[in-house]
């Protein structure tokens, strides 16, 4: 059986820009998640390590003790956050021109909530990261109870003339699941504000997590269907992984969570590729960390490994990534 590649962001991107975009990974300063800093919760999600939402590039310094919300009136340290955002994209579009050849950038606003913060904070970031040399969009992770009208109609006029994307973490479509893992909204918000994002003609990705504590695997392909019926351009899985100074952590040590294995999920993602629509383009099929922090499971922290295996399921089903 001849293998056929599946869609993926990347094939998207080159097929309609004719060249090759790489996606920029920025982190700014004084931006954080509302069931972090109490809103809606404390502690963030039990999976998610804060401190592992620091920038990879070396270039943010951390302002202690100011953080943005929604309700924020004024950002004395907005001018630092343009020189971070200047920073980050400089040196690492220079280095993805110069090690694979990049000739356009996607500004991918990724760490914590990227759109909690006051709209004329948004606004100047978002502007400032189009305007650098061979930009042709952004990219905007955050949470659906973290954005306000006003943002979405701004994000739908920039995409006007630009590629503008907007990431939600989905997670699970089950309301018991997001509260086991303080999530700190419902499945039926995160629905409404993909709706609205693409009522406004706004392209949408949606993150999907396999191994979410006490769903089977029926219930991980179920968060599937859903996501796809949303209408969700492109899709992120991954599996969910134990790391150190996390809630997830303690329930791992004390025996209360056992994490997915290698071959469940890739049973699962298999499947949820084999009913994806063909327009849904495929950003990622895994997720782990190679380092001291991870405590489980053990198969996450070699990602080529992962990969090789991945390959081989899809090999059955006559798919390759």
């Amino acid at each position: 059986m001849r293998q056929k590649q599946i869609f993926t962001f990347g094939n998207y991107l080159k097929e309609k820009f004719s060249t090759k975009v790489y996606k920029v990974g920025i982190n700014i300063s004084g931006f954080t998640c509302p069931n972090i800093d109490g809103t809606v919760a404390k502690g963030g999600c039990t999976f998610c390590e804060n401190e592992s939402f620091s920038a990879s590039t070396g270039e943010t310094k951390e302002l202690k003790g100011f953080h943005l919300n929604l309700e924020s009136k004024t950002n004395p340290n907005l001018n630092l956050q343009l020189e971070q955002l200047e920073s980050q994209f400089l040196a690492i579009s220079k280095r993805q021109h110069e090690e694979y050849g990049a000739e356009k950038f996607l500004v991918y606003f990724q760490s914590f909530t990227n759109t909690y913060a006051p709209f004329e904070t948004l606004k100047a970031l978002y502007d400032k990261a189009l305007a650098f040399p061979n930009v042709i969009g952004l990219s905007i992770g955050t949470r659906s109870d973290s954005i306000t009208d006003e943002t979405l109609e701004y994000l739908a006029k920039l995409n006007k003339t630009k590629e503008i994307w907007i990431e939600f973490g989905i997670q699970s479509v089950y309301d018991e699941t997001l509260e086991k893992i303080n999530r700190g909204h419902s499945s039926n918000n995160v629905k409404e504000w993909i709706l609205k994002s693409k009522e406004a003609g706004l392209n949408v990705c949606g993150h999907l997590i396999f191994g979410l504590p006490d769903e089977s695997k029926e219930m991980m392909l179920e968060t599937s269907r859903e996501a796809y019926s949303w209408g969700i351009d492109s899709v992120k899985y991954h599996p969910l992984y134990v790391v150190k100074k996390t809630a997830l952590g303690n329930d791992f040590m004390r025996g209360k969570f056992t994490p997915i294995t290698e071959e469940d999920y890739l049973d699962v993602l298999v499947e949820s590729i084999k009913m994806k629509p063909s327009h849904v383009n495929v950003q990622r099929v895994t997720a782990g960390i190679d380092d001291s922090s991870l405590l489980a499971p053990d198969w996450c922290r070699n990602k080529n490994i992962q990969i090789k295996n991945i390959n081989k399921k899809l090999k059955g089903i006559g798919l390759k990534y």
